[in-house]
């Protein structure tokens, strides 16, 4: 299972476990492992709430007001003494752990002394560890994200008036893409900045997938844009199309290395290939290109695994006039194929059996092999190809 978080006003630690709970994950079963930390004084609840008559939903957690303060390292031994999951346990620590980091950094302080105030730090841990055991409860093994969308303005907190977004919220957010939205308000609260972070393995657009639910989750801040104050979360599978993964094909990952010569005498390319070849090249074509001052050239392509890339560029760069190379890595995706013997009126002899995306098997004769026919039975190579391929039908 694989998530979207549509983050398209912003993300909290309500609005996150709104989403979650549209999205199927029971309350009860949440406060019931939430309590297990164990963590007293709190409530969940949760109420259908619409949006631009788009129905979500909008959940509180309530704190008994005799809770008493929390610091990171109350928090840390809470959660490692709990009988959560280490997967739970492990992504909730780092979260607090950004959160903590951020805001010793913030305000200079030792980051085990950081205090989280009598409600913030019970909200906090049920925000947190609530939102993990969610992913936990949907069986999401990836997350992926848009640029986080940003706030303009100001707020008031205990510390006193602050810009928007929070200090501790960009601290968190450093080497995270982000983008202004331009809405004057808080839209990423630490909590939620410190969620996203930790959950998100790639930050870009949706991914491929097949989509199969949708949760929206609400923030409490009224919104005084056209946006509707909603957290998206969208689960579903990678698409499994059948002419990009089945059984029959291998995907993996090589190297492309390239140059463009053009002074170099035009018979040494024949004896570079081979050369090449000999240092287990994949694939290697020439390709006729028009340089600068209008010069005639050749633009020689290589296509080989890592481990034999440096061999390769170091013959390039030998054997040619080239005075450097250009590589990249990319992925292809290749039919399962493999090489058997078959009779035919030439005797046994070996082709490649390539498995097709249907799972069907085709055999294809070897030019070398038929060449070789072709030259003992002194007969058209044309010849020995439709024979071969008459005999292994």
């Amino acid at each position: 299972m694989i998530a979207w978080f549509d983050i398209f006003s912003g993300i909290s630690g309500d609005m996150t476990l709104g989403a979650f709970v549209h999205l199927g994950v029971p309350i009860d079963w949440l406060k019931k492992k939430i309590a297990s930390i164990p963590l007293k004084g709190f409530d969940i609840r949760a109420e259908d709430i619409w949006h631009s008559e788009i129905k979500g939903v909008n959940l509180f957690v309530d704190i008994d007001k005799n809770c008493h303060a929390k610091n990171y390292k109350d928090i840390k031994t809470l959660i490692l003494k709990s009988c959560l999951s280490d997967k739970t346990k492990n992504l909730s620590l780092s979260a607090f752990k950004k959160i903590a980091k951020a805001e010793s950094q913030v305000h200079g302080t030792d980051i085990e002394k950081i205090h989280f105030h009598e409600l913030g730090g019970v909200d906090a841990i049920v925000d947190i560890v609530g939102a993990f055991l969610c992913i936990e409860y949907l069986k999401i093994t990836h997350v992926y994200a848009p640029l986080i969308p940003l706030g303009t303005g100001f707020v008031k907190c205990r510390h006193g008036v602050i810009p928007v977004p929070a200090p501790a919220t960009l601290e968190i957010l450093k080497k995270v893409p982000v983008k202004n939205l331009k809405i004057p308000r808080e839209i990423v609260t630490p909590t939620g900045a410190a969620i996203i972070t930790t959950l998100v393995n790639e930050f870009g657009p949706i991914p491929d997938m097949i989509i199969d639910k949708i949760g929206y989750g609400s923030g409490k801040n009224k919104s005084d844009s056209k946006i509707p104050n909603f957290l998206r979360i969208i689960t579903g599978h990678k698409e499994k199309n059948i002419f990009l993964e089945n059984d029959f094909i291998t995907k993996e990952s090589v190297f492309v290395v390239e140059t463009v010569i053009d002074d170099m005498n035009p018979e040494i390319f024949s004896y570079v290939m081979e050369q090449i070849f000999k240092e287990n090249a994949l694939d290697l074509y020439y390709i006729p290109v028009q340089m600068k001052k209008n010069r005639p050239g050749i633009k020689m392509e290589v296509l080989c695994k890592k481990q034999d890339l440096q061999n390769i560029i170091n013959l390039i760069l030998q054997q040619t006039t080239t005075t450097g190379v250009r590589y990249h890595k990319v992925k292809r995706t290749i039919l399962k194929r493999k090489k058997v013997f078959v009779k035919t009126r030439f005797g046994d002899i070996q082709v490649k059996k390539i498995t097709q995306i249907n799972g069907i098997h085709c055999l294809v004769p070897e030019y070398e092999i038929c060449r070789k026919i072709a030259q003992k039975e002194k007969i058209p190579l044309k010849h020995v190809y439709s024979q071969i391929s008459l005999d292994i039908k």
